[in-house]
């Protein structure tokens, strides 16, 4: 599946501001980028930086004024379907380094106070029939409510409201899995048939010996998703970043598919 990728970013800032940006799609062996370009206006010079775990690339900037940003990508896809339950939780004791910090709680994912009720629901479930059976659930028992959250909302907080949007979804996805001791991390991605367009937050999780992408809201099909970048939580993957304040004037993500 190709993909055409369109972003508009238009902001405002009363006062000079740092900004880190994360817009531009990760070179990654399911998806190739044919050719992609960030162009900004209105602000300092741009300094490029890995993304977490190597993958993706994050800009900074200094914003002052009217920050005009438009970034536009082609990405092939090749992601075939791929049964979940059929791949085993692997062991703790052979996780590679590098996964194991996403066994931990972090500042929106609360895993250690979700470790009784998600052995409760799911304790009886093995391998990636837990993953899924826990994406079931908060698909079913969360409401998708535009502005329900906020910030500040963590996997706690969406829990008890029974309400969110795509972020928290994935917040609880990460929370219960890394609750039943499998390592999860947040992603920032563009999906196709998504609606409204917009960017969107899923979540990989480790089984077997890989990564495997998960989507708790079921709004767009994982195999239209394009990363990029990971992380944590929302803190990690968020498109920007602003050491100040900013009003929004303007903001617009479009997906197309090519062939």
């Amino acid at each position: 599946m190709r993909l055409r990728i369109d972003v508009a970013l238009d902001y405002r800032f009363a006062e000079p501001a740092d900004v880190l940006l994360a817009v531009e799609v990760a070179q990654l062996p399911d998806q190739r980028l044919i050719s992609d370009l960030l162009t900004v206006g209105g602000a300092g010079p741009l300094r490029p930086i890995v993304g977490e775990d190597g993958i993706g690339r994050r800009t900074w900037l200094c914003a002052e004024g009217t920050l005009q940003a438009r970034y536009e990508a082609e990405v092939e896809l090749e992601r075939p379907a791929l049964d979940l339950s059929t791949l085993p939780i692997a062991d703790l004791r052979d996780l590679p380094a590098e996964v194991v910090p996403y066994l931990w709680p972090s500042r929106y994912c609360e895993a250690d106070r979700f470790e009784s009720f998600v052995e409760r629901r799911f304790g009886e479930l093995a391998g990636g029939a837990k993953i899924l059976a826990m994406a079931d659930w908060i698909r079913g028992e969360i409401d998708y409510v535009s502005g329900s959250s906020d910030t500040s909302t963590t996997a706690a907080d969406a829990f008890v409201a029974r309400q969110g949007v795509c972020r928290d979804y994935a917040h609880l996805m990460a929370t219960f899995a890394r609750a039943a001791g499998v390592p999860a991390r947040l992603v920032s991605a563009y999906a196709h048939e998504l609606e409204p367009p917009d960017f969107h937050a899923l979540v990989e999780v480790w089984l077997g010996d890989a990564w495997q992408l998960v989507d708790a809201t079921g709004l767009a099909p994982l195999e239209g998703a394009v990363r990029i970048c990971v992380g944590r939580d929302a803190t990690d993957i968020a498109f920007m970043t602003i050491f100040g304040s900013a009003e929004l004037v303007e903001q617009s993500v479009a997906v197309e598919q090519l062939d």
